[in-house]
């Protein structure tokens, strides 16, 4: 477990994450990170959800329609 320190950025709030938590996330100065609310809490990571869920979505569709894109394809 990897405690993270809220502390004041300007006139904002932000997490201070330490190198632990930085390798963990494999993030680095300038990435995003994308917090998303799930029925057991948060969950903090560096890859954003929509994203992943939109290419799991066209991963099924190459898959079931495979013949239908190679005859496109030609």
């Amino acid at each position: 477990m990897v405690s993270l320190k809220v502390t004041t950025v300007g006139s904002s709030v932000g997490v201070i994450l330490n190198k632990e938590a930085q390798a963990l996330l494999r993030a680095k100065k300038g990435d995003t990170l994308y917090l998303t609310e799930t029925p057991s809490g948060v969950l903090l990571t560096p890859y954003d959800p929509e994203f992943a869920r939109q290419m799991a979505l066209a991963e099924e569709i190459m898959h079931d329609d495979k013949d239908v894109l190679r005859a496109l394809a030609k």
